[in-house]
C-alpha cells in the first residue's frame, strides 16, 4: 500500500510537471509557430538524451528489424508533437486535455485489430461513453470547429497508434531506434519547416523551449520512478489530474473558464477511460494495452518512459 502511495504521489508530481510543459507551449504559441518551438524544443531535448543512447549496450545498425512499424511508429509520435504543440497554442487548455484524454479509449479499439486484444462488452460500452464525452466537448454544429480541435483530434490519434505499435514491437527492437528515429523524423519536418514560418525569438523565450525540453525529460524520469513504487493500475489513472492543473492554470495565466459542456464531456472521457483501466487492472484483459501505455501522449520533448528506463539499466 506504501508503494502504490508512494508510486501515485509521483505521477501526481510528474503529470504537474508535465501541465507546466505544456503551459509553456501555450504561452510560446501565442508569438511563435507550434513548428519552430517544437524544433528548439526537441533540439535543446537532444543532448541529454544522447548521453542515454550511449548507454545502450546491444550491438547493431540503426536500421530497424520492422521498418514498417517502426516508421509508423515514428510518423505518429512526430504527428502528436505537431498537433499537440499547435493545439495548446490556439485552444483552451481544459479542451485540449479532455481530446486528448480520448486516447485510452482509441488504443482500447485498435488493440483489437493490431494486437488481437479481445473486448468485452463492458469496455466496449465504456468507449462509446467516452467517444460521446468528445463529441460533447466538440459540439460540432454548435460550436464552431477549427484547425485547433482538429489538431488535438490528430494528436490523441496519433498517440494511441504509437502506443499500441511500441506494445506490438516489444523488445524486438533496439531502444536506440525507438527513440532516435523520432527525433531525426522531427528534426526533418520542424527544420524544413524554418523556412517557410520562422521568427526571430527573443532570448528569454528561446530560454522557455529549454525549459520544455528539460520539464518534459524530467516528467519523464519522474513517471518512471512512480511506476516503479506502483503497481501500474494505480499509477496511470494520475493522468487525469492534469485536467485539474489544466483548470488552475487556464484560469490563472490565460483568462480561461472551461463551460459546462467541456466539463460534463470530460467527466465522461475521464470516467470511461477509469473503467477501461479498472477492467484490465483486475485482470480481465492478458495483454492491458490501456494500463501499459503509460496514458501520457508521447512525443520528442516527452519520450516514452519505458524506453527511458530501458536505457538507464541498460537493456
Amino acid at each position: 500500500m506504501r508503494g502504490n502511495l508512494r508510486g501515485a504521489l509521483l505521477a501526481l508530481m510528474s503529470m504537474g510537471i508535465y501541465s507546466t510543459h505544456d503551459v509553456i507551449i501555450k504561452y510560446l504559441g501565442g508569438s511563435y509557430p507550434a513548428l519552430q518551438i517544437l524544433f528548439f524544443s526537441a533540439l535543446f531535448s537532444f543532448p541529454p538524451i544522447a548521453v542515454l543512447l550511449l548507454r545502450d549496450p546491444t550491438h547493431g545498425t540503426l536500421r530497424p528489424r520492422s521498418p514498417f512499424w517502426v516508421t509508423l511508429r515514428s510518423l505518429c509520435i512526430v504527428n502528436s508533437g505537431v498537433c499537440g504543440f499547435y493545439a495548446f497554442s490556439v485552444l483552451p487548455l481544459a479542451q485540449v486535455y479532455s481530446i486528448l484524454f480520448a486516447s485510452p479509449l482509441i488504443i482500447t479499439i485498435l488493440a483489437v485489430p493490431i494486437l488481437g486484444e479481445r473486448v468485452g462488452l463492458r469496455r466496449w460500452l465504456a468507449v462509446a461513453i467516452g467517444l460521446a464525452g468528445v463529441l460533447v466537448v466538440l459540439r460540432p454544429g454548435y460550436v464552431p470547429l477549427d484547425l485547433g480541435h482538429l489538431a488535438a483530434l490528430f494528436a490523441a490519434l496519433s498517440n494511441a497508434m504509437a502506443a499500441v505499435v511500441v506494445r506490438k514491437l516489444g523488445r524486438s527492437e533496439r531502444t536506440v531506434i525507438l527513440i532516435l528515429w523520432p527525433i531525426l523524423g522531427n528534426f526533418l519536418l520542424t527544420g524544413l519547416s524554418l523556412g517557410l514560418a520562422y521568427r526571430p525569438m527573443a532570448g528569454g523565450d528561446l530560454a522557455l523551449t529549454g525549459l520544455i525540453a528539460m520539464l518534459g525529460l524530467a516528467a519523464g524520469f519522474l513517471l518512471i520512478l512512480a511506476y516503479q513504487n506502483g503497481e501500474a493500475a494505480n499509477v496511470a489513472p494520475m493522468q487525469y489530474s492534469q485536467m485539474l492543473w489544466a483548470i488552475a492554470y487556464g484560469w490563472l495565466l490565460f483568462e480561461e473558464h472551461p463551460d459546462r459542456a467541456t466539463l460534463i464531456g470530460a467527466t465522461l472521457i475521464i470516467g470511461s477511460g477509469l473503467f477501461i483501466l479498472m477492467r484490465e487492472g483486475s485482470g480481465t484483459s492478458t495483454l492491458r494495452p490501456v494500463t501499459e501505455a503509460r496514458l501520457r501522449s508521447e512525443t520528442v520533448t516527452a519520450p516514452r518512459a519505458s524506453l527511458l528506463k530501458r536505457m538507464l539499466n541498460r537493456q
